[in-house]
């Protein structure tokens, strides 16, 4: 889970762009205009990702952006995407999990009115270096 950049191939149609990013499979989408393209770009990248990312598959190496070809009504730009971020949004439901604490934290944290799921929240995010 990180912070990608990956080059993506914008082709001028006659209505719109449409996306194609050649480092990751099945990874396209389009815009009627160019500034709906890059949301739309941005989206298909994070959902991309993020699937392989759950899948635990490799994540390709992104090429660098001058070695991609690009014919007469195209360009080349980069797509970034924070899957992070993607997570936080979208996949936001709340999950129970049963842990143990010795007894006499537990009683410490109770009388001192400490929030456990709050502060298991903070410690894995400082675990993961996510803040």
């Amino acid at each position: 889970m990180a912070k990608y950049l990956y080059p993506a191939v914008f082709t001028k149609e006659d209505v719109g762009y449409s996306v194609n990013f050649p480092d990751l499979k099945n990874c396209f989408t389009s815009g009627a205009t160019l500034e709906e393209a890059m949301d739309m770009a941005n989206d298909v990248l994070c959902l991309t990702l993020y699937d392989l990312e759950q899948e635990s598959a490799e994540i390709p190496a992104a090429s660098a952006v001058n070695s991609i070809s690009h014919g007469e009504n195209e360009f080349v730009s980069l797509v970034g995407c924070d899957t992070i971020a993607y997570r936080r949004f979208f996949d936001n439901k709340a999950v129970k999990k049963t842990l143990s604490i010795p007894s006499w934290l537990n009683d410490m944290a109770e009388r001192a009115g400490i929030n456990f799921s709050g502060t298991l929240q903070e410690a894995l995010k400082t675990k993961l270096n996510i803040g």
